[in-house]
């Protein structure tokens, strides 16, 4: 199983990008999983957003990426600790691809979906990681994608190109 962990700020593009390399990842034959992290994240609602919990939240994360069948895992999740991927890192290696989904804070403000960024701006939402809470971009992801200037197109298929040149001939041939 390779899990590609695709981190960046709030709508940056994660989730975007990550739904569109599943399907052309399916179209090849390929079964694929989708996490997305505010998904997850929903079903543990007492989960908040400090340090802790976060950490916390990355590591249900990889307990639902450990228990998947699929041959490609693509988890669309903030992450913005480092050592909340090294762990992750860890426990799929050598089959771990990270993804920074790289934007600038202004290009994620005006994307602003779910109103994530205007309320941390109104001061109704605490520690948004960017505003508030750090983020903490990888130092070394496999694969960078700059959707503040690359069409999602671009990304995609940047990003299904990597992922596909790292699977082994078997894995191609999954049933």
């Amino acid at each position: 199983m390779k899990v590609v962990w695709l981190t960046g700020l709030p709508c940056s593009g994660k989730t975007t990008i990550a739904t569109e390399v599943s399907l052309r990842l399916q179209r090849r034959g390929l079964n694929v999983d989708v996490l997305d992290g505010d998904e997850v994240r929903k079903r543990y609602p007492t989960l908040g957003f400090s340090k802790e919990d976060r950490l916390t939240h990355a590591w249900r994360l990889c307990g639902f990426v450990k228990a998947s069948l699929a041959d490609v895992v693509l988890v669309a999740a903030v992450s913005p600790y480092r050592e909340s991927r090294d762990h992750a890192r860890s426990l799929f290696h050598p089959n771990f691809i990270e993804v920074h989904v790289d934007c600038q804070q202004l290009e994620c403000e005006r994307r602003d979906v779910k109103g994530l960024w205007s309320a941390a701006r109104a001061g109704t939402l605490q520690n948004l990681t960017g505003m508030g809470d750090p983020y903490e971009a990888p130092l070394d992801a496999e694969v960078t994608l700059r959707t503040d200037w690359e069409t999602v197109e671009e990304s995609v298929l940047k990003l299904e190109a990597y992922i596909c040149a790292t699977i082994s001939p078997s894995e191609k041939e999954s049933p």
